[in-house]
């Protein structure tokens, strides 16, 4: 992996923010080109919000992306541009809380610090039978404590590493591959023959259920977009909608939308229906379409999609797919 072997704390952090709550493969292809536009936390600091929004876009989570802008505005800003190895002041920027902390200054500092993610919390779960999930309060207190008692004060970036990398690879959540591990004697849950019993399984959220109609407006090959709010999806850009209660008329919600974006012409069905799914939310999306006439919207921005230089939805992205002719 490419954030392996490096002491750059710039880089570690950029792969630790990532990684949280996406899978490895997905990242792969983000890493690097995330760092030739941004090669520097002081580049990335520069540059404007959309642009690091648009190298972000497919990655999911756009928090992110945000908290780690405004933190390298914040380094640069209060540290002279360099990351700061203590944990008191890295663990104060945006978006980094304990497990980041962990991470990047153990590897990039050799301070003496744990992480706790998930695949750490199921190989001390498992190791010491320790009945605590990572979710429930209580548990993650018990396993950070574990995980802080274990830390060694000699390399404690790459005691961390193979926590990780025995969590992700070989301690897997269902059917561990313990005839592999290299602390499978030392392992209690295994010792007593059920190491898929740690750690307790943790309730989940419960699914919603949402309906939204968007309207795709076309314009000599770029599809008109307005810019999201709400802590969700905050400034990333999608084509015009509305939320709509499961009874609600669509054309008729759609209708005041179009008056305020300043676009003419009748909304039409197009039939076309997609879902989409946001962590635990899945929406149910109609799609609309509109001509553009001869009013320019006073709200949104002409995107060429494959051409963009902010960032859009993946919703916006499957959205662009769809062309309905009679409309164009």
């Amino acid at each position: 992996m490419p954030w392996r072997g490096t002491r750059d704390p710039y880089r570690i952090w950029v792969s630790e923010i990532m990684l949280q709550q996406t899978q490895v493969q997905t990242v792969l292809p983000y890493y690097p080109a995330f760092l030739r536009r941004f090669p520097t936390v002081a580049a990335l600091a520069r540059a404007p919000l959309d642009q690091v929004l648009a190298a972000w876009s497919g990655l999911g989570y756009y928090r992110r992306a945000r908290h780690l802008h405004q933190a390298a505005a914040r380094v640069v800003r209060d540290h002279g541009g360099h990351v700061p190895r203590d944990p008191e002041s890295f663990g104060a920027l945006p978006g980094v809380g304990r497990y980041t902390t962990g991470a990047v200054l153990s590897i990039a500092f050799d301070r003496a610090l744990p992480v706790l993610d998930g695949n750490v919390a199921r190989v001390l779960s498992r190791l010491g039978a320790v009945p605590a999930a990572i979710r429930d309060p209580g548990g993650a207190r018990r396993l950070w404590e574990l995980a802080g008692s274990l830390v060694p004060m000699r390399a404690p970036g790459d005691w961390n590493q193979a926590l990780m990398e025995l969590g992700a690879t070989v301690c897997v959540a269902r059917a561990p591959r313990c005839e592999t591990c290299p602390v499978a004697r030392w392992c209690r849950a295994r010792a007593r023959g059920r190491p898929e019993a740690f750690p307790p399984a943790h309730p989940r959220r419960p699914a919603v259920r949402l309906r939204r109609a968007v309207v795709l407006i076309r314009k000599r090959g770029r599809l008109l977009m307005i810019r999201r709010h709400g802590s969700l999806l905050e400034g990333l850009w999608e084509p015009p909608g509305v939320d709509l209660a499961q009874d609600a008329d669509a054309r008729r919600r759609l209708r005041p939308l179009m008056a305020r974006l300043g676009v003419g012409g009748r909304v039409r069905d197009t039939g076309r229906r997609v879902s989409h799914t946001i962590t635990h939310r899945t929406i149910e999306v109609e799609v609309w379409s509109a001509a553009p006439g001869d009013t320019m919207a006073h709200q949104g921005r002409w995107v060429d999609v494959d051409r963009t230089q902010v960032g859009i939805t993946a919703l916006a992205a499957r959205l662009s797919q769809i062309h309905d002719r009679r409309a164009e």
